[in-house]
Order: structure tokens, then C-alpha cells, then sequence
């Protein structure tokens, strides 16, 4: 059985002792927090290290058999306020996170980069790691764009997020994945989505936060994802959609990536051949 874990955003309506203990009931080994949002005026669970609430938290994980995987969301906007996010990451150490998930949302690629590498030295005095996740509507909207920011930064702790249906609705491929070095593709969220591409940023923003696929139910190419990732690559499922209420969403998502598993031919093996080379030159995102 794959050890899998679940994003927030599959059910971001719980609180995170809920999402712990439905995702622990439905099987996932994981789970991810969306302590800060995503936009402004967002769903968020704030917590703080050191709090009651943190070490109940803690617990609770421990006693669920859970690990926190990362926690979520910094947007690099041209206003970011690096030093300020110093407490979020302090609970996501305090928590175990293993990293950071963020986006690039600044035009002005120098100074998205700068304030990339900023988040990442931040990050790595806590001993997390900084996933760039790139999607479409953004200023780091491809995996070219976000290995060009990852390049310019020149961080040890950075890596690209892969979400399936990021990956192919800004035009990419998982061959696409295949000369990226390993150390660069730490994690990968799994969805599934329709044939009909959306033509509108706005379009593709609601497919993104309530209209995806469980996994195998639609036409993304999972099967050649996985096997383009590195073997030891963390994977979770992120499947916000309309219909089911939270418990049974999260039932689906386990349930489905499972079945999506086990039908593959030699199970998420992920990629035998990994490159570890130095990134090649790629447009820089807003340059």
C-alpha cells in the first residue's frame, strides 16, 4: 500500500483536528495545513508554536499515526513582508512540517527571486523546505517559469510542487519532468480532471478550487506523472469538487488514487533514471 497524504484544499471547510482524524480514518499516512491563506480573505487555521493548541495538535497527530507534510500558503507578492512569516514556519517546525508550500505572484522576475531565496534562507532556519508551485493564472504559471525562479535563487531547500492539473493546464507534460533533477521534484499532488480544457484564467481558477476529478475518473495523464517523478517523492491527493460532503470527499480521494495505484504496472515506482545536473537556463518568470 502507498503511503499517501491529503492537502487541505480537498476538504478545507475542517478544521485541522477534523482533518486529521477523517484523514486517518479514510488511510492517508499525511496531511497537509493551510495555516495562512491562499488569498486574501481566504480559509485559514492559524496556529502558533508553543500554544495549547499547537501541542494538542501534535498529539493528536501522534495518536492518528499522522505527519504533518507541509503547511501552506505564502503568496511572493511585490508587498511581501518576508521576516513576518517567521512564525508560521516556527509552528510548521514545531509541528514537523517537512515543507513550505508558496507561489509566485510578483511580474518583476529579479525581485520575485530575491524575495524567493529570502523566503527559502527563512525557511531552511527551520528546517523546511520551500515548494514552488506554479499554476497558470500566476506570474510563475509553468515548470520552465519555476525552475527559472528556483535557478535565479540559488537555494539549497528549494523545489517545484507538481500538481497534476497545474502541470497540464498551463500546457506541460510529465516527459516535460524527466530532465528535471531529482532534488528539485520532492512532492507531487495527484487529481484527475475532464477532456474540455477551460479558456478563461477564471475558468480555470474554479476548475482548480471546486471542479476537479478523483484520480482515474478523468483524462490527465497520472500513470506517465508517476512514473516521471522520483521514487521517493511525497505524494498527495488534492480534490476539491462539488457533490460529496468532506468526510466522503476524503473517502473518495483515498479510495480512488489507491484503485489508481495499484492498476499501475509496476505500482508509483516513479522514474529509475534520475538526473542530478544543474539547471539548464529557462525563462525567467516575468523577465
Amino acid at each position: 500500500m502507498i503511503h499517501l497524504g491529503l492537502a487541505h484544499l480537498t476538504a478545507l471547510e475542517l478544521p485541522p483536528p477534523e482533518l486529521a482524524r477523517e484523514a486517518a480514518r479514510a488511510g492517508f499516512r499525511s496531511i497537509g495545513l493551510r495555516v495562512h491563506p491562499a488569498l486574501t480573505g481566504g480559509i485559514a487555521y492559524p496556529l502558533a508554536a508553543g500554544t495549547q493548541a499547537q501541542r494538542e495538535f501534535a498529539a493528536l497527530l501522534m495518536s492518528e499515526g499522522l505527519r504533518l507534510n507541509e503547511i501552506e500558503f505564502v503568496q511572493i507578492t511585490p508587498e511581501i513582508d518576508v521576516p513576518s512569516f517567521a512564525p508560521m514556519f516556527e509552528v510548521g517546525a514545531a509541528l514537523g512540517a517537512a515543507a513550505v508550500t508558496v507561489s509566485g505572484d510578483d511580474p518583476d522576475g529579479a525581485r520575485l527571486a530575491a524575495n524567493f531565496a529570502a523566503l527559502c534562507e527563512l525557511a531552511g532556519s527551520f528546517g523546511l523546505r520551500v515548494d514552488l508551485e506554479f499554476m497558470c493564472w500566476r506570474a510563475v504559471g509553468t515548470l520552465a517559469q519555476a525552475l527559472a525562479v528556483i535557478r535565479r535563487a540559488g537555494a539549497a531547500n528549494a523545489a517545484v510542487l507538481v500538481d497534476a492539473l497545474h502541470l497540464s493546464r498551463s500546457g506541460g507534460s510529465p516527459a516535460d519532468l524527466q530532465a528535471v533533477p531529482a532534488q528539485l521534484l520532492r512532492a507531487a499532488q495527484l487529481c484527475d480532471a475532464g477532456a474540455d480544457v477551460p479558456t478563461t484564467d477564471a475558468a480555470v481558477i474554479e476548475e482548480a478550487r471546486e471542479g476537479r476529478l478523483p484520480p482515474g475518473e478523468g483524462t490527465l495523464p497520472l500513470a506517465a506523472l508517476l512514473e516521471a517523478l522520483p521514487a521517493d517523492a511525497a505524494l498527495s491527493v488534492e480534490l476539491p469538487m462539488r457533490g460529496p460532503d468532506a468526510r466522503r470527499r476524503i473517502a473518495v480521494a483515498y479510495e480512488t488514487t489507491q484503485r489508481l495505484l495499484r492498476g499501475l504496472p509496476h505500482g508509483a515506482a516513479g522514474r529509475t533514471s534520475n538526473p542530478t545536473g544543474g539547471l539548464q537556463e529557462q525563462g525567467t518568470a516575468g523577465a
